[in-house]
């Protein structure tokens, strides 16, 4: 648990921070600040004791982090960088893992830096809580404790759409605020809307795939030639698909998974093609998914494989959420008479959730009651799929 630092800050750090108690905090910043230059090192004073008693990080954790801040000799600022953090909002439990990835983090000034960087963060749009979040989410790289961090995220800003769109995209393990955007960002960018993506669909690319924003730019001309060395054209609408389908892979790799789901499925060269044009992500599949779904497309409900590479998108759905309980409602209801047109496997696979039931559940409830629960709970997988 997060104790609080044995300082005159402790009593600000156990606030619940009303107006008055923010004030007190200013004025106690404002006083650590200027003091800072003006105190001796404290000869008590030991960082890994004060890593372990005071952010509440473990043994191991405060020897590692307090070599990267063994310089530090007296707890003025430490004390004040976590009365900044506690104002803005961080648990305990929040500063330890903040502290624990970025210990240099104690070592930045709230007066020169940190409280200026939150301002203007906020002055961007962002909220407190989002500003929390971009925090904890950059704490490794240690971005926040640099200045430039505000140029960047207003660039992002305007990249994503939006900073939920942002902070999703930092997530992933590619920290890309640190990456240089003139020379790998902006390049990136250009090279997406030279292949005819808009702003929107450059946005949707790099949220799931916030490597590319970290890649050199050769790279990322690399994955548009294998893009369309699957047939999929620049400018197309599913352009953006491909790209996500093989980025970061060799050609070697993508050709394998190709030739993979083509024995798999038993199409020819021809069909193959045609499926993976249809729909890149057919390539982000597993071998187990694809050996699962040609099973049951082939042997289960009997669908040739040429069909099935006209009907790709098929491929993309959950085989247990979605297409088994779908196929044995429509299978029951034509076994017993309630259907007058059973229609196409596609079709019944496409419907969204809404418009499946409103068609093949609902005016049955008088014939085929159970239909009602039986069908929900199969694709919850909490009874078997074929009721």
């Amino acid at each position: 648990m997060f104790r609080l630092p044995r300082s005159t800050l402790s009593g600000i750090l156990l606030s619940s921070y009303t107006a008055s108690s923010i004030y007190s905090l200013h004025r106690c910043l404002l006083s650590a600040t200027v003091a800072g230059s003006r105190i001796s090192p404290s000869p008590s004073f030991a960082v890994d004791e004060y890593l372990v008693d005071t952010c509440s990080l473990t043994r191991p954790q405060a020897l590692k982090a307090s070599a990267k801040i063994s310089h530090i000799k007296s707890p003025t600022n430490p004390d004040a960088v976590l009365a900044f953090l506690a104002g803005l909002g961080f648990s305990g439990a929040d500063v330890s893992a903040l502290i624990a990835k970025d210990p240099k983090f104690l070592c930045a000034s709230v007066g020169r830096t940190l409280s200026p960087i939150f301002k203007e963060l906020t002055g961007l749009g962002l909220s407190h809580s989002e500003v929390v979040r971009l925090v904890s989410l950059t704490a490794r790289s240690g971005h926040f404790r640099h200045r430039f961090v505000v140029s960047r995220v207003h660039y992002y800003l305007s990249l994503f759409g939006s900073s939920e769109n942002l902070l999703h995209a930092l997530k992933g393990r590619f920290c890309f605020l640190g990456s240089d955007l003139e020379r790998r960002v902006k390049p990136t960018v250009m090279l997406l809307q030279e292949c005819g993506l808009g702003a929107c669909d450059i946005a949707k690319l790099l949220t799931v795939v916030p490597s590319m924003l970290t890649a050199n730019p050769e790279r990322i001309r690399v994955m548009v030639a294998c893009a369309e060395g699957i047939g999929v054209p620049r400018g197309s609408r599913i352009f953006r698909a491909a790209l996500h389908a093989v980025a970061f892979q060799s050609e070697e790799k993508v050709a394998a998974k190709v030739e993979y789901s083509r024995n798999t499925f038993g199409w020819s060269h021809a069909e193959v093609g045609i499926a993976v044009s249809k729909f890149p992500n057919l390539l982000r599949n597993s071998k187990d998914k694809l050996q699962r779904m040609s099973e049951f497309f082939i042997s289960e409900v009997g669908l040739e494989p040429a069909y099935i590479a006209h009907q790709p998108v098929m491929l993309g759905y959950s085989l247990e959420g979605r297409l088994r309980p779908r196929y044995y409602v429509v299978k029951f209801l034509k076994k017993n008479g309630l259907l007058k047109r059973v229609p196409k496997c596609s079709t019944i696979f496409h419907y969204v959730e809404k418009s499946f039931v409103d068609r093949y559940i609902r005016p049955h409830k008088e014939d085929a009651p159970h239909l009602a629960e039986d069908y929900p709970a199969a694709c919850r997988g909490e009874m078997c799929w074929n009721f």
